[in-house]
């Protein structure tokens, strides 16, 4: 065999699960027909982030009065730099891969690969030259990519997807948003902060609608203080391009309305990409458009495996890097535990930020729990006060019979990077006394975690 373990696709998956069989001694190949990185770190959380950064910049900027800063003359986005920034920072992160490939001796192979046989993965590059190489075992990290509706087809320039969105030339003044999911949201969100009038059209009752009710209710209307146009319960129907502007037909709960705008971007989740890497021949199961895969990622043909977007499981980068890990240490005979999808966290990048782990308190009442909530606003938190961002708050969800976290849902500043609290203090088991108890510091805005704690019990302090 060429390798103990080729990899198709080098996204946060694929080129995690190759550093993790590196370190575990196998001989390891990645294929990859694009990027190094993956949509990731080239069309996903990497530059999407930067965008953000850039408006949470000009937002402080507007309101710099607000904190004793006084600026002179005027502050306009600059859109081309900002796309520019973004697509820095992207490069950069996929340099920094290529930099591990090479320190972990990951050999990189460049091409569109196609399982071919057993053991045998065929490359065809870019001159139409193919070249086969052997594995022992082999790994599908795919990926997805934008979904499309059949009403909304896509043409890249009046209705687009997520990469058209973020290297448009210039910023449009109006743009119809479908689809109010964490790619939706965080979109929405970069261009109305940037000036773009954005009208938000979702087919659900409420935005963000994987979230907790509240923290939609919340979101909405921050959205809404933004100027931002949010439509529920709607549908977009079809989209005449025909014109200077796209002239959307949306369905609402109030009958039919014609909104114009200069893009259309969709943003209605993602499909996965299974076709033309040789599952048909190979008889590997596909089911509901994803592959078939067992705890550790096996599929129905020995020696290969499938981690990431392609498989069941929420679609997140950290998703495909955990089972990417535990698919490569069970290749070697070590002994990983199974994913835990319960105690997966999620968290989306809108002004403020929303981070979830665990059952919303529908799902628990649904599940029959006795159960204990508590909620801290970012209103009480002197650290969000002195900060300026006092909208949001945390909220968790205890059984009632024994202490155990259900459930966290946060909204607010830098909430993204408090919910890994939640995540350890689940997957230790720990108790509402336990986190009650934990001395959180002073001021910070995690310590409305402990206080939410608190307030289930009623014994919150500063509310």
């Amino acid at each position: 065999m060429d390798y103990d373990l080729i990899i198709i696709g080098s996204g946060p998956g694929g080129y995690v699960a190759a550093i993790r069989a590196s370190q575990l001694k196998m001989k390891v190949a990645v294929i990859e027909k694009a990027e190094i990185g993956g949509i990731c770190l080239n069309w996903g959380c990497i530059p999407t982030k930067s965008l953000l950064k850039s408006s949470q910049v000009l937002d402080y900027m507007n309101h710099a009065s607000e904190y004793g800063i006084k600026i002179e003359g005027e502050i306009k986005p600059d859109f081309k730099a900002i796309i520019a920034r973004s697509r820095s920072v992207a490069e950069g992160m996929s340099k920094g891969v290529q930099f591990l490939f090479r320190k972990n001796n990951i050999d990189l192979i460049s091409g569109n690969a196609e399982i071919s046989g057993n053991n045998k993965v065929e490359v065809k590059g870019g001159e139409g030259e193919k070249k086969t190489y052997t594995a022992e075992n082999i790994i599908l990290a795919t990926g997805a990519r934008s979904k499309e509706l059949t009403g909304l087809p896509q043409d890249g320039k009046k209705i687009i997807g997520y990469r058209e969105a973020m290297t448009l030339d210039r910023q449009p003044s109006s743009m119809v948003v479908v689809g109010s999911g964490a790619i939706g949201s965080e979109f929405a969100c970069f261009y109305q902060s940037l000036g773009t009038d954005v009208t938000l059209v979702e087919f659900l009752p409420r935005i963000v609608p994987n979230e907790d009710e509240e923290i939609s209710k919340q979101l909405e209307r921050s959205f809404k203080k933004l100027k931002m146009r949010v439509l529920t319960d709607s549908a977009v129907e079809s989209a005449d391009t025909s014109g200077e502007k796209c002239k959307v037909r949306i369905k609402t709960p109030k009958g039919y309305e014609e909104v114009e705008a200069e893009i259309v971007f969709s943003a209605v989740g993602i499909t996965p990409n299974i076709e033309g890497i040789g599952l048909e021949a190979a008889g590997i199961a596909t089911e509901n458009g994803k592959v078939k895969v067992d705890d550790f990622y096996k599929t129905n043909i020995a020696g290969v495996y499938a981690i990431g977007d392609i498989v069941h499981g929420p679609a997140l980068a950290h998703v495909a890097s955990a089972e990417g890990i535990i698919c490569v240490e069970k290749i070697a005979g070590l002994d990983p535990e199974p994913l835990d999808y319960g105690n997966i966290p999620s968290c989306i990048y809108t002004t403020p930020e929303i981070a979830s782990c665990g059952l919303t308190e529908a799902a628990c009442r649904e599940a029959g729990y006795d159960i204990k909530v508590g909620k801290f606003p970012f209103t009480a938190s002197g650290k969000a006060s002195a900060a300026g961002a006092k909208d949001g708050f945390v909220k968790l969800i205890f059984d009632s019979a024994y202490g155990e976290l259900l459930g966290a849902h946060m909204i607010g500043a830098n909430v993204t990077e408090m919910i890994s609290e939640i995540v350890v203090a689940r997957k230790l088991e720990t108790t509402a006394h336990e986190i009650i108890k934990s001395v959180h510091p002073h001021p910070t805005m995690s310590e409305a975690i402990m206080e939410a704690a608190a307030a289930a019990y009623g014994e919150v302090i500063h509310i």
